[in-house]
């Protein structure tokens, strides 16, 4: 494969860089409670971080896009995915495996997502990719996955290291939309919505994190159950894995209209021990929003744990951005009633010690 000229990250001035390596050297010591109310901060740097991308064109139109990533890393594309459904004009898939689909081709687009640059699903993913010549792009904080983009030229990203990817996806989901937008497949109105987001969080934080707290109080008895319209599932499932990690419970998310064809039904074995959590937003669709209110009484009959979250903002991004604060925060509260630790993940990384004896 002919190489193409060198694709990287434009560093920025020396007192900036002093700047940021105290900065990141000092997140890396943040407890999980630091690093959700960093959240401007991430944002704002993220930001000069995708402002700052050397960018090369691809060799060859891109009429489909691949996300590769898990965890932490992935979840930021679905939701980007979702967020684009009707900008897009190309398919935008999603791939959490080893794998890759067979209509990867010189016209791909895959956009590795890996925190730690060492995933060896997504490693192993980019590597068919590139045996089909895909055009591949790289978001990550070092590892593996950096080298590569290097190697080979790619376009990358890197984010700043030492952190759970989880606490991190403020980076994620920024590299994805400026790649995006480099790659000329989203306008540039993204980037506009994206830098309103930091101003948004920080005039709502004081009161997202009291309803949050109150919310944590009111489920942390009982198992949660995340709804949320089919454009916010990724949000829905993303507040999930939030729950599953830092407040060390099970619970389950579903996206409607999908949920009122098949689990409503499911609703006759409901229990009082289930909290049901709505995601609403001004961008559900109309008949998705009468669809909730008509499940909620039915769900009313079998548990009276009923809650709802709204968004707010003037952009779907914007939308976005708030929910995913909102519910870290409800995540964490849920960690600090239950006495658990939100940073602690030692079952994960026993997995992936095993899995490397094998």
């Amino acid at each position: 494969m002919a190489l193409r000229s060198a694709k990287k990250i434009t560093f920025l001035p020396n007192y900036f860089i002093k700047f940021h390596v105290i900065k990141l050297y000092k997140a890396r010591t943040m407890k999980m409670n630091e690093l959700i109310a960093n959240k401007v901060d991430q944002l704002n740097e993220a930001i000069q971080i995708g402002e700052s991308i050397q960018f090369s064109a691809p060799s060859n139109p891109i009429n489909k896009i691949l996300l590769c990533g898990l965890g932490g890393s992935g979840i930021g594309g679905a939701i980007v995915s979702q967020l684009l459904k009707k900008t897009l004009k190309v398919p935008f898939v999603c791939v959490n495996d080893y794998n890759v689909p067979a209509f990867v081709d010189k016209n791909t687009l895959i956009i590795a997502s890996s925190y730690s640059g060492n995933t060896e699903e997504t490693i192993a993913a980019v590597k068919e990719g590139m045996n089909e010549g895909a055009e591949i792009c790289v978001v990550t904080s070092g590892g593996t996955l950096e080298k590569m983009a290097k190697a080979n030229n790619w376009n990358h990203a890197i984010v700043p290291g030492g952190e759970q990817p989880r606490a991190m996806l403020a980076y994620s989901v920024v590299q994805q939309l400026y790649m995006l937008t480099n790659y000329k497949l989203i306008p540039d109105s993204f980037i506009a919505d994206l830098k309103s987001a930091p101003a948004l969080i920080e005039a709502n934080d004081a009161e997202m994190r009291t309803e949050a707290e109150a919310l944590a109080k009111k489920i942390h008895k009982f198992i949660p159950v995340i709804y949320a319209d089919s454009s916010f599932g990724g949000v829905a499932t993303r507040f999930k894995q939030q729950i599953n990690e830092n407040s060390k419970e099970l619970c389950w998310d579903h996206v409607l209209p999908e949920m009122t064809h098949n689990e409503l039904v499911g609703w006759a074995g409901g229990k009082e021990i289930i909290a049901p959590i709505y995601l609403a937003t001004d961008y559900d669709h109309e008949r998705t929003t009468h669809r909730w209110n008509i499940s909620k009484e039915i769900i009313g009959k079998y548990t009276s744990n009923i809650s709802e979250i709204h968004a707010k903002g003037d952009s779907q991004l914007a939308q976005v951005i708030y929910l995913i604060h909102i519910t870290d925060w409800v995540s964490w509260y849920l960690s600090d009633i239950k006495k658990v630790d939100a940073s602690e993940v030692e079952v994960i990384h026993y997995l992936k010690g095993e899995m490397a004896k094998r």
